[in-house]
């Protein structure tokens, strides 16, 4: 009985070093508070994904994902598409229709209306006979120095018959100013030989009998008919036909041609104030060297904007004769017109 105490007191000694050898390692530490230990002491290991057939893991940061689509919400995509596109070349704009063209160039004959209510021939001139000549004179220089030149010119000879008679070095010298004065000096006298002698020493009113006359186009005949006898025409001179162009009115470079197609554009009643408008637009404003753009009143209405000067202060320093507070070209204005008169040959001009 004695011995009984002490056979259990081993026997549970052995229970327990048998459940110590499966909890208690090598140092007498447990199995279960080591790997604690040791987990609890690693850094977390960042989650991984495969990486191939080897299986390497690469880190992936979870946040990452959310973070970059935030960001690029935050961005605001579509200001940034907008911008982008904004940079592309402009797609070209669409041809213009013909209909669109005509009510373009009607609504410019009417704004150069408003802007020269007093747009006039600026030869200075008192019957037919004076303006076919003047108008002839006026080939290559400007209305001006015909102006300055005419006035001796008709003292001397006021009528076709007298022209006629005259001695052709005596009329060269007094028209020398205006340029090629041989050339013209036998334009007029045979156009006043011709007023004598076929038409009773009366200037012609229709086109077919003016442009038979020596020195006279359809240009000139224009200019007096229109001028002298209301006869609608239509004058295609060196501005007409740049701003016609400019304003892409015609592609022609034929004066004839032009003359044609603007005929369609505009009623005839327009046709002659149509040609003074334009006229002095090109000789103040719309010059064929630099046109003064930024000082245009029309530049809505124009697709040739941008050839010449835009900024306003230099555009300004541009405009010649009235709108440029110079005078104008007629020694004898009409009535209304607002800038100063040409000076007579030999005095200055500014």
């Amino acid at each position: 009985m004695s011995n009984s105490p002490v056979r259990a007191q081993a026997k549970g000694a052995e229970r327990v070093s048998a459940e110590g050898n499966s909890a208690v390692g090598e140092h007498g530490v447990s199995k279960r508070a080591k790997a604690a230990n040791r987990k609890a002491a690693e850094p977390a290991k960042p989650v991984t994904e495969a990486a191939g057939a080897a299986g390497t893991a690469k880190p992936v940061k979870a946040a990452e994902p959310r973070k970059a689509t935030k960001a690029t919400k935050t961005t605001k995509p579509a200001k940034a598409t907008k911008a982008a596109s904004s940079t592309k070349p402009a797609k070209p704009a669409k041809p213009e229709s013909r209909l669109a063209m005509v009510r373009r160039a009607r609504r410019i004959n009417r704004e150069l209306a408003e802007v020269f209510p007093y747009a006039h021939p600026e030869l200075d001139f008192r019957n037919p006979f004076e303006l076919l000549v003047a108008t002839v004179l006026s080939a290559q220089t400007t209305d001006l120095r015909v102006n300055q030149t005419t006035p001796a010119l008709f003292a001397k000879y006021p009528t076709p018959e007298d022209l006629a008679a005259a001695v052709p070095e005596e009329v060269e010298e007094l028209i020398r100013p205006t340029g090629f004065f041989r050339a013209k000096t036998k334009s007029i006298m045979g156009l006043a030989a011709a007023l004598r002698d076929d038409f009773g020493g009366e200037v012609p009113g229709r086109l077919d009998d003016l442009v038979k006359l020596p020195g006279v186009g359809r240009k000139t005949a224009f200019v007096v008919l229109g001028n002298a006898f209301g006869v609608p025409g239509i004058t295609v001179d060196t501005h007409f036909m740049r701003l016609a162009r400019r304003w892409r009115w015609t592609e022609s470079d034929d004066p004839v041609k032009i003359e044609a197609e603007i005929a369609t554009i505009f009623p005839k009643s327009e046709w002659t104030m149509l040609s003074h408008r334009v006229i002095f637009h090109g000789r103040r404003i719309c010059h064929a060297r630099k046109p003064a753009c930024g000082a245009c009143p029309i530049t809505h209405l124009c697709p040739s904007y941008g050839e010449g000067e835009t900024d306003p202060e230099k555009a300004r320093k541009l405009l010649k004769y009235e709108m440029g507070g110079l005078p104008g070209q007629r020694l004898d204005p009409p009535p209304g017109y607002p800038g100063r008169p040409a000076p007579p040959l030999g005095a200055s001009e500014g």
